[in-house]
């Protein structure tokens, strides 16, 4: 065996543990963020049953924090680890774009009511600030499903590619 042939094997092999590594942080991405997701919903639901309560607002304050914290660790996962990638041009998978092109309105839309919550509630430490802290989770509740619902259609094709092999190598 030459050793251009040698050499072209080489490039292929690193080609191919490149592309395996790219996946393997991909597919953990993934993960992560239904991860991060599934404890945003546990949250607005823990806060949303203090509604019913007769908790100090201390405690609805408290457990607000957590789920502020949670809620914006989902949101900036998400957009820097698998929408960021798309928006600036760099997803070559055509049928990745094609999804990302149909629900990134969505996801971009829930992204700022999410941004808009936390910040209105980001530093609140006075009952009087929690009046309409219920109609405000009622509202992020409908955005999370509109977000689950077009965020699986894109996280359904990027696994899907994830499983087959890849037509860049």
């Amino acid at each position: 065996m030459s050793d251009s042939q040698i050499d072209k094997i080489a490039q292929i092999a690193e080609k191919i543990s490149a592309e395996e590594n790219r996946r393997t942080r991909q597919s953990q991405t993934i993960n992560s963020l239904l991860d991060e997701r599934q404890q945003v919903l546990v949250g607005m639901c823990e806060l949303a049953e203090l509604e019913a309560s007769d908790v100090p607002s201390d405690a609805v304050i408290e457990n607000l924090r957590g789920f502020n914290q949670r809620l914006v660790d989902y949101t900036a996962l998400g957009h820097f680890e698998i929408y960021e990638r798309i928006v600036d041009g760099k997803e070559r998978r055509g049928n990745i774009q094609m999804v990302a092109d149909r629900v990134y309105p969505t996801i971009s839309e829930t992204t700022q009511l999410f941004v808009d919550f936390n910040d209105k509630y980001e530093g609140v430490d006075e009952p009087e600030s929690l009046v309409n802290l219920y109609r405000d989770l009622s509202s992020i509740g409908e955005a999370l499903a509109e977000r689950i619902e077009s965020e699986d259609m894109l996280l359904r094709e990027i696994s899907d590619q994830l499983e087959s092999p890849s037509k860049y190598l």
